[in-house]
């Protein structure tokens, strides 16, 4: 089943913050550059989750992914 998840994300390295937002594009839709809407399995959210904590800095970045619900 899938879920509508909300992704919002603060990148503070301007190159990551693209990478990240080109590899967002492919899991959802933006509502702002830095706000997603996506509609995700567990598989899915769970390849989001990797293909994300591969790019950012988490000393530095900040990722929040919220379920919105089916």
């Amino acid at each position: 089943m899938r879920n509508l998840y909300l992704v919002a994300y603060d990148i503070a390295d301007p190159k990551r913050l693209y990478q990240v937002h080109k590899r967002m594009r492919g899991f959802g839709d933006p509502l702002q550059y830095s706000v997603f809407v996506c509609l995700l399995s567990p598989k899915e959210l769970a390849l989001l989750y990797e293909c994300v904590d591969g790019l950012i800095k988490k000393t530095e970045d900040r990722v929040m992914v919220v379920n919105l619900g089916p």
